[in-house]
């Protein structure tokens, strides 16, 4: 197994700089029609739309095979275009998004709504088939069929002794990712759109994925063997475990920034994510492309190109 490590020293210095840049950010209140449901949606319909849409929210795009299309002349790619086609759907058919239907949901149903015509199919239809299905008879039983159930059961926690919001989801198979990536998303979600008043906000985390793997690696918020850094830069597939102390160790690295920075993770979260799109891409990022990088006097991957990765190889998952 390869060792890893947290650098407090560049926590401390990218802190410094991201403080200064997110605090005066604006907070993305999840609520463009494109994507979510408008305002004044009741809370139980809100909340099971994105206990859905977050569930499959996954490695929808693989090498070579990209999940994008052209809508009404605007081009939609990776979850923006999941999200879109959720909205399409919520809108036409709003009984889709219950626990009834998703009990019992075809792949046939599931690959018509995710690939109409002029879609190509995401990867994985079957298990996201499997996870719809999951969701729909776990709220039955669970949840008496009400996805806000499992905000109400929580009273406002993210851990309590196993019945805080974090925790309930763990009963679904979409959300048991022991880096928890898939239920931070849904509480920043649900916390945006005041469907869920979190009581314990020191229990929050980023919510970590390949994106924000990449930014904390090439910034060197941790450091890691140098055959590690190969297996990512050959793209060498990795292992489950790999992958999960992988993550693991960004979790807490970005834990640390959010601390050092004074910024709260879900906001945090919204710069890390913007900023691995626009800024610090997979491929081209603009600092080796001439352009101005607020991070560039401390980035890592700057002042040393080893450390320029892409993204490690781990496709074979739903847990992000």
């Amino acid at each position: 197994m390869y060792n890893l490590a947290i650098n407090y020293e560049q926590i401390e210095r990218i802190a410094g700089i991201l403080g200064s840049n997110i605090k005066n950010q604006t907070i993305d209140p999840f609520v463009n029609p494109d994507y979510y449901p408008p305002v004044g949606t009741d809370f139980e319909a809100l909340t099971m739309y994105f206990l859905t849409m977050v569930s499959i929210d996954h490695r929808l795009s693989r090498p070579n095979k990209p999940y994008g299309a052209e809508i009404n002349g605007r081009k939609y790619h990776g979850a923006d275009l999941l999200y879109k086609l959720g909205m399409r759907m919520f809108e036409s058919n709003p009984r889709f998004f219950t626990a009834s239907h998703l009990s019992r949901i075809t792949e046939a149903e599931v690959e018509k709504w995710l690939a109409p015509k002029g879609v190509a199919k995401p990867a994985d239809l079957k298990m996201r088939t499997l996870l719809l299905r999951d969701i729909g008879r776990k709220l039955a039983v669970l949840f008496d069929g009400n996805a806000y159930n499992i905000v109400e059961y929580s009273k406002g926690y993210l851990r309590n002794k196993g019945a805080g919001f974090i925790e309930l989801l763990k009963s679904f198979i979409a959300y048991q990712d022991p880096i928890e990536k898939k239920p931070f998303l849904l509480a920043k979600f649900l916390e945006r759109r005041r469907v869920l008043q979190i009581i314990d906000g020191w229990n929050k985390e980023v919510p970590v994925d390949n994106h924000l793997t990449r930014l904390a690696i090439r910034w060197g918020l941790i450091d890691m063997d140098r055959g590690l850094l190969e297996k990512i830069a050959y793209n060498s597939p990795f292992t489950e475990r790999e992958d999960i102390l992988l993550r693991y160790y960004v979790r807490i690295a970005f834990r640390l920034v959010s601390q050092k920075a004074g910024i709260d993770p879900f906001v945090l979260d919204d710069f890390l994510w913007s900023f691995g799109r626009t800024t610090c891409r997979r491929e081209d990022p603009l600092c080796m492309q001439g352009k101005i990088c607020p991070l560039m006097r401390y980035c890592r991957a700057f002042s040393n190109r080893l450390f320029m990765v892409g993204e490690h190889n781990y496709y074979e998952t739903w847990y992000y």
